[in-house]
């Protein structure tokens, strides 16, 4: 792809390079990170779902199942505290890891951190294809979570620092896109495992995430770091030879001398996570808390890790489920190209808000047509047609958010960061995310239980109230280099007055220091 300067909407400097082979294909190894996170979203439920793992792990679910003198409710059939742990444990687990991961990747680069994440990830993936007890499989799963916090820590804010700023959407949403190949890889694999005769197929679909582990282990490994965290560690040489690299071309001094200040500016901070709190940086903050807690309250999780258990509550059969579940993977990944292709094109704001709107009429369309089949005692049945148009709706709602919300929410807070907090702002990101997660999986089948149809509701709520918070608080960063968005800020009509006019102006965009001699 041809290359030449940029333009930003935001008043963005221009940059001379092009959008090299090499960023490319870095990017491209750097996001497999989201295999892991990915295939571990989609195995989880189908695992859950089938009948020798529900016998050897969680019996109480398997006899509520299959006695029938227990009159159980459609809502309520797998209901279960231990169930939801084997679910939720992993997302605790990476809660605590981003924080750990957020000194790794400062002090000794993102690349560390990913190896670091893909290893843990590795083990734990041994260890649950292997489980024999409910304490083995709890521990590898605490390892896999790890790993998921280690990856999603590092890789979101390696890719927004080493592609250009006209491509940064496309190439951080690379990251969204191996989540969604990852959940999709997954449907599949429970798809096929749970035909094994003999009922072992669940140690095969747990045992398999040992190969998006060892593609992002071994890929980190050969990965260059980028030209900030190179910068970060007081080597400028190499980090102006790195960004000639990337860029491709030798004209790199403009944009080497604005990591530089930012990078000059960063050192002078000992505390990131004290320095965040300050009102300077509260847009940051505020986005860095909200938009991951957002993410969650979409209601997405209940459809990626229990896509199989909730259709096969609301009626659908074995294979029926776990086939649904491999067709909102599909629709997840085809919506994920469709986000790579617009995000630089059309801005973040209008997928964030059409995206919003769309999932709102599909959560109310799902709950209202649930309602009306099973009603508040959870008795009833499905027609093929019913059915069919369920799956529908939930295929129209997951593109949605896998145009929007999905790849935006990874995306928005690993790019609006200065430097200095840039760590501390994505460890932020990470673990609210990872938190409500492990919330939602942690109270999703009792919700589900008691909440009944109007749990839809109650995700559409959400959307509304964070389709209204897109709408008033988040600026368009569409174009605007990673190193100039206090611009935006500055000229937002609620976050300018946080912003100090030597933070735009006065500031390292052009009162320049001179890069020390090494």
């Amino acid at each position: 792809m041809a290359g030449g300067g940029f333009a930003s909407q935001g008043g963005g400097r221009i940059y001379e390079g092009r959008i090299t082979p090499f960023v490319v294909i870095t990017c491209l190894v750097a996001a497999m990170g989201g295999l892991l996170f990915g295939y571990d979203l989609g195995i989880s439920g189908g695992v859950t779902s089938m009948e020798m793992f529900l016998k050897k792990f969680f019996p109480s679910v398997y006899h509520k199942q299959h006695d029938e003198t227990i009159h159980e409710s459609q809502y309520c059939k797998f209901d279960s505290e231990m169930l939801t742990m084997f679910t939720s444990s992993l997302y605790l687990a990476a809660l605590v890891a981003s924080f750990f991961a957020s000194i790794v990747t400062r002090v000794f680069g993102r690349k560390v951190s990913m190896v670091s994440g893909g290893f843990a990830f590795l083990v734990g993936a041994i260890l649950n294809g292997a489980a024999s007890n409910i304490a083995m499989l709890i521990i590898g799963r605490l390892l896999l979570g790890v790993g998921v916090g280690f990856a999603n820590q590092s890789v979101p804010v390696y890719l927004s620092e080493m592609a250009p700023a006209k491509v940064r959407g496309a190439l951080n949403i690379g990251f969204q896109m191996a989540i969604t190949i990852g959940i999709l890889v997954a449907n599949l694999v429970n798809y096929g495992t749970v035909k094994i005769d003999g009922g072992w197929g669940w140690r095969v679909s747990l045992a398999l995430a040992a190969v998006p582990a060892v593609m992002m282990t071994v890929g980190s490994v050969f990965l260059p770091d980028t030209p900030n965290s190179i910068l970060e560690r007081g080597q400028p040489d190499r980090a102006r030879d790195m960004l000639k690299k990337i860029r491709g071309t030798s004209n790199v001094e403009e944009e080497f001398q604005d990591l530089y200040d930012a990078s000059e500016a960063a050192k002078k901070v000992d505390h990131p996570w004290r320095n965040i709190l300050q009102p300077r940086y509260r847009p940051q903050l505020v986005c860095c808390i909200l938009i991951p807690f957002f993410q969650q309250l979409t209601g997405i999780n209940v459809i990626m890790f229990y896509a199989p258990v909730l259709f096969k509550t609301i009626g659908f059969g074995d294979d029926a489920s776990l086939m649904s579940a491999v067709i909102t993977g599909i629709v997840n990944v085809v919506a994920t190209i469709v986000s790579i292709y617009s995000v630089d094109r059309f801005g973040r704001r209008i997928l964030f808000l059409e995206g919003g709107i769309q999932m709102i009429i599909c959560q109310i369309a799902v709950g209202g047509l649930i309602g009306k089949k099973f009603g508040v005692d959870g008795t009833g049945v499905l027609s093929k047609f019913d059915a069919d148009f369920i799956l529908f709706l939930i295929c129209v709602y997951v593109a949605a958010f896998a145009w929007s919300w999905g790849p935006l929410g990874w995306l928005i807070p690993s790019e609006i960061c200065p430097l200095e907090i840039r760590s501390a702002g994505q460890a932020i990101n990470v673990s609210v995310n990872m938190l409500f997660t492990f919330i939602i999986a942690q109270v999703f089948l009792a919700m589900l239980c008691h909440m009944k149809f109007g749990l839809f509701f109650f995700f559409a709520g959400f959307v509304v109230i964070m389709t209204i918070f897109i709408a008033f608080f988040i600026p368009e960063t569409r174009n605007v280099p990673i190193e100039e968005m206090n611009r935006v800020w500055k000229a937002h009509w609620f976050w300018a007055k946080y912003i100090p006019d030597d933070a735009v102006i006065g500031g390292a965009y052009e009162m320049r220091a001179e890069p020390k001699d090494t």
